[in-house]
């Protein structure tokens, strides 16, 4: 595990080995600076962004059956979070920050950008999302629920991915 900048993960991005079409977001259900190398990048609590492999090509394990032309990003947390109904999670010890969150977004704006991608639901998903389509997600076994929903900047409860992909957007025009 590196830990990098936002400078050299867009210098990393444009060297990536194979064509990369879709980006899927996490959370590891473990402590802050734990990572795990199923993620091409993880992000600890004060958002600091740590690389586990160099090539953003390389196929790793981090959402089922769709690893390949994919890239993992996840955020180290949310050991032993609770779903409930989404709207009402309880994260644990270890909740999801505010840095996280943001730099989450950056990650993803400069992502989309490298890789010419629409920062849209089609190209840019939570697992939750991705579990969703391929019936593990909440709505059936609830296997996978990351970032099913997050706290916005009012405070209110709101599906993680619209939040993530809004501050994305809104990064990749204003950053």
């Amino acid at each position: 595990m590196r830990k990098i900048t936002l400078e050299e993960l867009k210098i990393i991005a444009g060297n990536a080995s194979r064509s990369i079409d879709h980006i899927y977001l996490h959370w590891s259900a473990g402590r802050y600076g734990s990572f795990f190398d199923d993620y091409h990048i993880n992000i600890d609590n004060d958002g600091s962004i740590y690389l586990s492999t160099e090539d953003l090509g390389q196929t790793l394990a981090h959402t089922w059956h769709r690893n390949t032309g994919a890239v993992g990003v996840s955020l180290a947390c949310c050991y032993e979070a609770m779903a409930n109904q989404g709207h009402n999670a309880e994260f644990g010890d270890y909740p999801p920050t505010t840095q996280q969150i943001e730099m989450m977004s950056q990650i993803v704006a400069l992502l989309a950008t490298s890789f010419n991608l629409p920062i849209s639901p089609d190209t840019i998903m939570t697992h939750c999302e991705a579990a969703e389509l391929d019936n593990y997600g909440p709505s059936t076994t609830c296997e996978r629920w990351d970032l099913w929903f997050l706290p916005d900047s009012d405070g209110q409860m709101k599906l993680g991915g619209d939040i993530i992909r809004g501050k994305a957007n809104w990064y990749k025009y204003n950053f």
